[in-house]
This record gives structure tokens, sequence and C-alpha cells, in this order.
């Protein structure tokens, strides 16, 4: 995976006038109106009772049996240096290191027998990320859309103050290409908008959710000049597709022109006390984001987290920048243990506040990377560390779903499925359910113009609905 990166101040503003991905320079296959179209107004209305998805991404694989699926009872270089802790849920326990979770297990559920046969990074991104398995077993470089951008064309008619897709990463990891987030041949338009940097960070902000000072009276003007140019081009439009640019550029318009999305952006709005329980740190200033961004109607929000080092603060020794804890790399119960402090407060923080504002009625969260790590510990410069490792992983699952049960299990050593084997596809079947998708009769049209459907096999967990 790349290496730490170098700070981004946030997106510009062609990302965003692109309003999930489409840029507005590029809209000149239709006419435009003003940003409260006709397109606009046509448009499904978001309601506070639709569904939608946070997705906690945490890539190079965090270990499954140091943080929910431990085996105490395995041989020492097996089971690693951490303890299993009882949870408020009899029969779940987890990590030592996660005691704020253990207090809220009865609002979230484990999924410990999912698995996949890719241990490359990147073919174990787009195998996951994808419901498919991928043509190169290695590169980051999606084949067939990943699964945020199928849900973002699914649901492109829904209509909110904020864009439907939303994904926010450290500065200089907001490339398409970087974590498998790629639409393949849905196109550009089922991107994420992106949210690059550390929202703990003092100096950070959204920039350009505005309109450049002088020239707010200038835009109904230079919209009308654009309408007179992209006239010749639109001809008689029999496909709809100047229609469906008109409704893409009414959002990017509406985005600058309006307080909404700026005020949902905006973590000042928070209670100190708030921010401080999700943690003054890029894990929990993330989680917070998620949460604001759903509630003002987004769909589905991905947040990653991987360096979890504070502002201002570098990254310590023995440490590695995401979850990739092998013993080139890191010491790993250093590095996860330092690391599991963050997650820990994060997301029960997230699943806390869920739960108290009434979003778990309709938000649905997944807490995940792309594979787990070696049953058995490996060894370099003397310190510990584990390999990639597919055949098994432990995913948390929390809200929209049924909570305080663990689903499926492993063997003895944490090395393969024993009870409920499952892929990445039936969570995947799962979601899509969540946001009334009908996975099994929706396909998209590939660059060849065949129909591909959006799984190619999956079942719903029955457990978790």
């Amino acid at each position: 995976m790349p290496a730490h990166p170098a700070p981004c101040p946030g997106p510009d503003r062609r990302d965003v006038l692109r309003f999930g991905s489409v840029a507005l320079a590029s809209a000149a296959l239709g006419p435009i109106v003003s940003y409260r179209s006709k397109g606009l107004a046509a448009e499904a209305a978001r309601t506070s009772n639709d569904p939608a998805v946070i997705f906690v991404w945490l890539p190079g694989g965090p270990p499954h049996q140091d943080t929910f699926d431990m085996k105490p009872d395995a041989p020492a270089e097996y089971r690693g240096a951490f303890k299993p802790i009882r949870t408020n849920v009899s029969g779940i326990d987890v990590c030592e290191h996660l005691p704020h979770l253990a207090k809220v297990a009865d609002k979230f559920s484990v999924i410990r027998s999912i698995a996949h046969t890719f241990a490359d990074h990147g073919g174990g991104h787009k195998r996951f990320l994808t419901g498919r398995d991928p043509l190169q077993p290695a590169g980051f470089v999606n084949d067939t859309p990943m699964v945020g951008s199928m849900a973002a064309e699914a649901l492109k008619g829904k209509h909110a103050a904020v864009p439907n897709y939303i994904c926010g990463m450290d500065g200089g990891r907001q490339g398409i290409d970087v974590f498998s987030f790629g639409s393949a041949y849905l196109g550009p338009q089922t991107h994420p908008f992106m949210i690059a940097g550390d929202p703990a960070d003092a100096r950070f902000e959204i920039r350009n959710l505005s309109p450049v000072a002088g020239t707010e009276g200038k835009l109904p003007d230079r919209l009308d000049l654009l309408r007179t140019l992209d006239r010749p081009l639109a001809g008689t439009d029999p496909a709809g597709t100047a229609a469906g640019m008109d409704v893409i550029r009414g959002r990017a318009v509406e985005l600058i022109t309006t307080g909404t999305a700026r005020g949902a952006f905006d973590l000042s709005k928070e209670s100190p006390k708030v921010r401080d329980r999700y943690g003054m740190h890029r894990y929990g200033q993330r989680a917070l984001l998620a949460r604001r961004l759903v509630e003002h109607g987004a769909s589905w929000v991905t947040m990653v987290m991987e360096n979890a080092t504070p502002p201002g603060a570098s990254l310590k020794e023995n440490h590695t920048y995401n979850w990739d804890s092998h013993a080139v790399n890191c010491h790993i119960f250093e590095d996860t243990r330092y690391k599991l402090g963050f997650l820990d407060q994060a997301i029960s923080a997230l699943i806390e506040d869920l739960y108290a504002r009434g979003l778990d009625r309709r938000v649905l969260l997944v807490v995940t990377g792309e594979f787990g790590r070696t049953p058995k510990l490996e060894y370099a410069k003397d310190r510990p560390g584990r390999d990639h490792w597919p055949q098994a992983m432990s995913i948390l699952v929390s809200g929209a779903c049924k909570t305080g049960v663990v689903v499926g299990s492993t063997t003895a050593r944490a090395e393969t499925p024993k009870d409920r084997p499952m892929t990445p596809n039936d969570l995947w079947a799962t979601v899509f359910r969540h946001l009334d998708i009908d996975y099994n009769r929706t396909s998209f049209l590939d660059g060849t113009g065949r129909p591909m459907p959006m799984l190619p096999y999956g079942e719903v967990i029955g457990e978790l609905v």
C-alpha cells in the first residue's frame, strides 16, 4: 500500500462542482437552467426515513484474532499478546483494548466467517469491494464497480442537500484508485464526493462550498451563457442525457449557493462534549462527520481510518501507517493496541450516537478491512507481526440490523470459517437490501453494452435482518 502521503488542503472548486464527481465543465452535453431547475423539482425528495450506510474502511487488514475473534486457548504463537474481555452480551468477547465497544455489544453484531481468496492488497480490495473476482490479482484499478458506486447509480434519483455518496480520507489519499473505489463502466458520475484531510486538525476545512466573493451576482449570467453555448450540442436528446446533466448541474449550483451543505460539513456546530466523546483525532471526527452527513441525507458515507496519529504528532516508532501489520512494518501488538484505542472510542461513540438520535432505525454501520491476518505470528527484527490472510476475517455491523449476535465462527486457531461460511457478496447483499435496492433484479451495462448484475451471487445474511 502507498506510503505516508503528503498533506492535502481538501477538494478544489472543480471537486465541489462535480457534486458527486461530475465536473460542471464536462456538462456540455445538455442545457442548463437555474439551480432551482425543473429537474430538481421533479426528483424524489429525501426524507428522514430513507435508509443510509456508513462504511468504515480499515485498509491493510486488521487482525481478526486480535480484535473480535479472540482465541485464548490457542498456542501462544497463534493467540498473540492480547486477552479477551467480556461484553454486556453473554457469549460475546472482544479484545481487552476495546473496552468502550464491550459496553455496547448489545448494539452491534460481529460476522466471523466471511472469507475470500485474494491475499494481495490490491486483489483483496477489488474482490471485497466489488463482489467479483478481479481480472488481475494485484493493483487497485477496478474492472468492475465498487459497491458504493453501484449504490450511487441505483439511488441517483435521490436528492439531498449534500451529495448522496461521500468519502473521507487522509490528505493525499483521495485518488479513486488508492483503495479500489473506482466505478469502472459506471463512469465518474458515480464516484464519491471526496473529503481529504484530518477533520480533527484546527486548519481543516471543506473549501469552496460557496461562490467566490463578489461573483454571486454574476452566476445567473454565466449559467445563461453556458446554456446558450450548450444548445447546439443538445439536439433532441432522445436518450435524456441532457436532461440528466441538467439535474446534475442544478445540484452543483445548489451545493455552492445554499448554506445547508456547508452546515452539514461544519463540525464546529457540534458541542465540545460531543466532539470529545468521539475523540479529537481523525478517527473520531470522521465518525462524527459521517453521522452528520447521513443526518443531512447522504445515502452512503465511506470513512477511511488508517493512520491514527493525532494532529501535530509524528508516526510512532514500531508503528505503520495503515493496518498492514507485517513484522517488517511494525510491532503488531504495539501498533494494534495504539490504533484500537482510537477505533474503540470513535466507533463506540458513533454507535451510541446513532441509537441516541434514532438513526439506528435507518442507518447501517459496517466496519471492516479487506481481509484478516495470518493465524500464526511471524517475526522480523525481533518484532512480531501477521501476514495477509483472506481465509478469515471479522466484520462489525450495527444500527439497522439485528444486534448482540455473532454470525459464524472460525476454527480453533482462527484459520478458516468453521460454521456459516460466507463471502463478501453476502455482506453486500445485506447492505443492498437495507438500502431497498433489489440487487437480484438490478443490472448495469458494461463497456460492451452487456447487462451486468449488481452481484453475480450472494444472499442476505438472515441472522442480521
